[in-house]
C-alpha cells in the first residue's frame, strides 16, 4: 500500500496500487517519486469504473498528485513549453468544458480532450513571455509592452496559472498571440480521462494514439454514447484492465441522492417503486424535494432534465415566455446549448480557434448580450477557463410540432445555439449543478415504453444519470406546470468585468 490506509477503502487502495505498476512499467515510479526517460512500448490502457459516489475522482485526483510528486509534467492545453527528452508528461481530460471544471473546482488541473488533441501555435515575440511565466527564460523586453504590463501579467499567472489568462491582464488579445492551432503531432505520456463512459470510438482511437498510458475513470451505470450500441469504450476491455470502485466516499455516506442512485440497480425495483422512495426520502430530508411544478428561476443556469425532445422544446417555450422574451431576440442571461460549428470545410482553422475557446458542440452558455458586429453575441462558457468570449452566432430556437427552428437572428456562418433551458439527461451527463430538476413524467414515459439498453430498463439509466447531476439538492418535478419567476433574468451573477476575447480573426471570410 502506497499511501496511508486511513486515505483509502481497500477497493481504492488495490486499484492504487494496480495503477502505480503499470506506471512502474511505463518509467514511472511514484511509490519513490522517480522517472526514468520514456521509451516506445504497447499500449497500455486501464479502466477503473464505479457508481456515483465510488471514490473516482478521489482516486485520479491522489493519482495526479502522486504523479507531480514524481516530476510528471501536467500539460495544461492552453500553452506548452519547450519539452525536454527526459521531462516525462501528464494530462488530465475530460470530455466537456463543464466536466473540466467539476474537476477544476475540487483542486485537479483538468482540460479538454479537444485542447490537448489540438494544440495553440504562439506568435514567436509572445511566445518569450510564456516561457519567462513558465520559468523558463528571463523577463523579456517586448516592444509596446512596458514592464507594468508584464508585471501584470505575472501577477495574474501566479495566481491563476493560465497563459492566454496572463497575456489578456498584459492588453493583449487573442488574436495578438495565438496565430492558429494545429494537430497534437509529439505523443504524450500519461492520460488520466475522467467521465470516460461519455468518450465515443474515435475520441477514445484519437487518445490512444496520443497516450501509451491511458487510464479511464468512468460509471458503467451511466447512458452509452449514441450511436454506440449501449457500450461504453471500455466494456471492451480485457476484465483484468478493468479495477471496480464499489464503497460510497463521495458526500455524506447517507446522502439521500445517493442512496436513490444506488437503490436503482434492484432488478425487481418498478418506476412507482422509485416514485414512493424518492417521496419517502423528500419527506425525511430537505436534500430531495418533490415539487409539482418546474422552477423558472433555477432553469436559468441549471436545465431542467427531461428524456423527450417535445418535453425539451415546450419547456423552453414556457420559460421564454414566462421571462416575456421577445420572439426576434434573446434576452441577456438565456441559456445556451452549442449545437456545432457551421463553417465551411476550407475554414477549418477558424472552427479550431472556436473549438478552442469553449464553443464546443454541447457547451453550456450564457447569452449576455449582442457583440459589436452585426451577427456577434457575447458569451459566457460554463467551465471554460476564460469564458467571456464575442462570437459570430446562429442562435435557433425550436418550435412545437414544427420540423424547422425559429432563427430570431444570426450571423452568415459561425457557432450555433439552441435554448439551454431545457436539455435531454443525455447532454447532461458530465456536468453537475447544485439543485438539479428532474422532469418525472418523461421518465415514467421511458418506463411505459419497456425499452432497455445493455440489458437495462432505459428509464433506470435516466434516473440514475439525471439524479446524480444534483451536487446538493434534487427536485424531483411531477407535473407538467411552471412556476413564474420571481425576478428577471440578469447576468450579475457572472463574472463579466473582463473584456470578452473577440474571436473576429476566426470568422472573417
Amino acid at each position: 500500500m502506497l499511501l496511508p490506509v486511513t486515505s483509502f477503502s481497500e477497493d481504492q487502495a488495490e486499484a492504487f496500487d494496480r495503477v502505480a505498476e503499470v506506471l512502474t512499467s511505463a518509467g514511472i515510479d511514484i511509490e519513490a517519486s522517480m522517472t526514468t526517460p520514456r521509451s516506445e512500448g504497447a499500449q497500455n490502457a486501464l479502466a477503473v469504473i464505479g457508481k456515483a459516489g465510488s471514490g473516482k475522482t478521489m482516486l485520479l485526483a491522489r493519482l495526479a498528485e502522486a504523479l507531480t510528486d514524481a516530476g510528471v509534467e501536467t500539460i495544461s492545453g492552453d500553452y506548452e513549453g519547450r519539452r525536454r527528452k527526459d521531462k516525462r508528461t501528464l494530462a488530465i481530460l475530460a470530455p466537456t468544458n463543464k466536466a473540466a471544471s467539476v474537476l477544476r473546482t475540487r483542486g485537479v488541473p483538468a482540460t479538454t480532450i479537444h485542447r490537448i488533441l489540438y494544440t495553440p501555435v504562439y506568435d514567436p515575440e509572445y511566445e518569450k513571455i510564456a516561457e519567462w511565466l513558465m520559468g523558463n527564460g528571463e523577463k523579456p523586453e517586448i516592444e509596446g509592452l512596458t514592464d507594468a504590463a508584464l508585471d501584470r501579467a505575472e501577477a495574474f499567472f501566479k495566481q491563476n496559472r493560465s497563459i492566454p489568462g496572463a497575456l489578456a491582464a498584459a492588453g493583449l488579445k487573442g488574436s495578438d498571440f495565438i496565430l492558429g492551432w494545429k494537430r497534437r503531432e509529439d505523443p504524450l505520456d500519461i492520460g488520466l480521462v475522467d467521465e470516460a463512459s461519455m468518450l465515443d470510438a474515435r475520441q477514445y482511437e484519437d487518445l490512444t494514439e496520443i497516450f501509451p498510458t491511458l487510464l479511464l475513470f468512468g460509471d458503467p451505470a451511466q447512458l452509452a454514447p449514441v450511436n454506440q450500441s449501449g457500450e461504453m469504450v471500455f466494456d471492451g476491455l480485457p476484465e483484468p484492465r478493468k479495477l471496480t470502485l464499489s464503497r460510497v466516499h463521495r458526500q455524506e455516506l447517507d446522502n439521500p441522492i445517493l442512496d436513490l442512485a444506488h437503490a436503482l440497480g434492484d432488478d425487481s425495483l418498478t418506476f412507482e417503486g422509485f416514485e414512493r422512495m424518492v417521496e419517502e426520502a423528500a419527506a425525511s430530508d430537505d436534500r430531495v424535494v418533490v415539487a409539482p411544478r418546474v422552477e423558472a428561476g433555477m432553469m436559468a443556469r441549471s436545465p431542467v432534465l427531461v428524456w423527450r425532445n417535445a418535453t425539451r422544446i415546450r419547456l423552453i417555450h414556457a420559460f421564454r415566455a414566462a421571462y416575456e422574451a421577445p420572439a426576434d431576440a434573446l434576452l441577456p442571461g438565456e441559456p445556451l446549448i452549442c449545437d456545432g460549428i457551421e463553417l465551411p470545410l476550407k475554414h477549418r482553422k477558424k472552427r479550431l480557434d472556436l473549438e478552442a475557446r469553449g464553443l464546443i458542440k454541447g457547451a453550456q452558455v450564457i447569452y449576455l448580450g449582442p457583440g459589436r458586429r452585426p451577427g456577434f453575441s457575447r458569451l459566457h462558457v460554463i467551465g471554460a477557463p476564460e469564458p467571456q468570449v464575442s462570437a459570430a452566432s446562429i442562435v435557433k430556437i425550436e418550435m412545437p410540432d414544427e420540423d424547422e427552428p425559429f432563427i430570431p437572428f444570426a450571423a452568415n456562418m459561425g457557432a450555433a445555439f439552441l435554448h439551454g433551458a431545457a436539455v435531454t439527461i443525455h447532454k447532461a451527463q458530465g456536468s453537475q449543478w447544485p439543485d438539479v430538476q428532474v422532469f418525472a413524467p418523461d421518465l415514467y414515459a421511458a418506463a411505459r415504453a419497456g425499452r432497455m439498453e445493455a440489458g437495462i430498463p432505459l428509464w433506470k439509466r435516466l434516473a440514475y444519470v439525471a439524479i446524480t447531476r444534483a451536487e446538493d439538492r434534487l427536485h424531483w418535478v411531477t407535473r407538467y406546470r411552471l412556476a413564474k419567476p420571481t425576478e428577471p433574468l440578469t447576468i450579475t451573477d457572472l463574472n463579466t468585468s473582463a473584456s470578452p476575447l473577440e474571436l473576429t480573426g476566426a470568422l472573417e471570410t
